[in-house]
């Protein structure tokens, strides 16, 4: 889902401020001023860090007899712990004693980010005496929310867990912490204990918060009870996972249904490690389907009720759901019948090569970079058969299942 930055590596050759921003030689009047600049942006991450509101006020304009500048989003942070917080200039456009300087933050939560969540943001600035003050900070444009943004933030704390929300009453935190404290330890019973074992999850006041926090319109999300944000890569540059839930959506769940939601998300937080461009859809979503509806006792005729549908009225699918069928914002039934379909094809692999075989594939085609040749290698090298194999024996499974 959303893509998370790094920090760049060290600077070698002549000595550059603000690399992107400055060349090779003298300073100019525009680099002491992109300097300047960054030293506020470094002040405001500090006081955030401190939890200081009077030294983080200070970076923003001087009174005018209105609200202090971000006073709200400060006080809105306090219940986050916050292990880091700072900003990287990447472009500052001046007009005299104003500016607007693009930035990169960079945040990690205390005892649950292994690398921080970037996002971009826009600063507007102005001079007075001699010296920058913050005048707003907003997402860049196209740019994600926070959810401190969108209220003061609610923290509830779990076993595996750590739940935030925004306008939403005690008992629905504490649910959910609930809910994922039962889900890491079942999707480490399926995948294994190689990953840290806990995870954060975001509640939103509303639908619109919860595509404001994805970036994005509400039209694809408004049948979706929760996705999984990061970055697909391995180890080194998996960035901080978030599970984000809609609430009007994941509200009108069952119990079962509000589990297996949070056992769905919480695989994909698990297995990020081992999921690359090479994974298709079908497994990365049949995967995560297969390890929430685990143990359960759901039948195939219960968790795939649409595929049911079409076979019988005659229409037995001739491929594996393609990545395109996964659309948030396509048909209902075709988004249905590829989850569906990717879970049937995970379940096919257990109750034919068991367990142990489905993690080993689904790592196997992890290791390729690439989607070319990935699933025809893994099932050559871990299942002995090919894709085309494949294919016919979960067409014939479907029937068998389903039919």
């Amino acid at each position: 889902m959303a893509g998370r930055g790094r920090v760049p590596g060290g600077i070698a050759g002549c000595v550059l401020l603000l690399a992107s921003l400055v060349g090779c030689g003298g300073p100019s009047a525009s680099d002491d001023q992109t300097a300047a600049v960054q030293r506020v942006l470094d002040r405001r991450a500090t006081a955030v860090l401190d939890r200081d509101r009077y030294a983080f006020l200070a970076t923003g304009a001087p009174a005018t007899g209105r609200p202090a500048t971000g006073a709200a989003e400060f006080d809105n942070l306090r219940a986050v712990p916050l292990a880091a917080w700072s900003y990287r200039l990447t472009a500052l456009h001046r007009t005299g004693d104003r500016a607007t300087a693009d930035a990169e933050l960079r945040y990690r939560i205390r005892g649950y980010d292994r690398a921080p969540v970037t996002a971009a943001r826009t600063l507007r600035l102005t001079r007075t005496g001699g010296r920058w003050y913050v005048s707003s900070e907003v997402p860049a444009p196209g740019a994600n929310e926070q959810l401190w943004e969108q209220g003061a933030v609610q923290a509830t704390r779990g076993a595996h867990s750590l739940v935030l929300g925004v306008g939403q009453p005690q008992d629905v935190l504490r649910g959910l912490a609930h809910l994922a404290d039962r889900a890491v330890p079942s999707v480490s019973e399926a995948w294994g204990t190689g990953w840290p074992g806990h995870v954060v999850v975001l509640v939103p006041r509303t639908l619109e918060g919860m595509a404001g926090l994805l970036g994005a319109s509400t039209a694809g999300y408004r049948g979706i009870a929760a996705v999984t944000t990061g970055e697909a890569g391995g180890a080194t540059k998996t960035p901080a996972d978030r599970i984000i839930v809609n609430p009007n959506a994941y509200g009108s769940l069952g119990s079962l249904g509000k589990q297996v939601v949070l056992t769905h998300e919480t695989t994909h937080v698990a297995t990020r490690d081992r999921t690359t461009p090479a994974t298709p859809l079908w497994l990365s979503e049949g995967y995560a389907d297969w390890v929430g509806y685990r143990g359960s006792g759901r039948t195939p005729a219960q968790v795939a009720p649409e595929l049911g549908r079409s076979l019988a009225a005659g229409d037995v699918p001739a491929t594996l759901p393609d990545d395109a069928d996964f659309a948030f914002a396509g048909d209902a039934g075709k988004l249905a019948r590829a989850y569906e379909g990717g879970w049937m094809a995970c379940r096919m692999i257990t109750d034919r090569w068991g367990e142990a075989r489905l993690n080993d594939f689904y790592r196997a085609v992890g290791e390729h970079r690439e989607r070319a040749g990935a699933v025809e290698d893994a099932l050559k090298k871990v299942l002995g058969t090919t894709p085309q194999e494949f294919t016919r024996q979960w067409r014939a499974y479907l029937t068998a299942q389903l039919g």
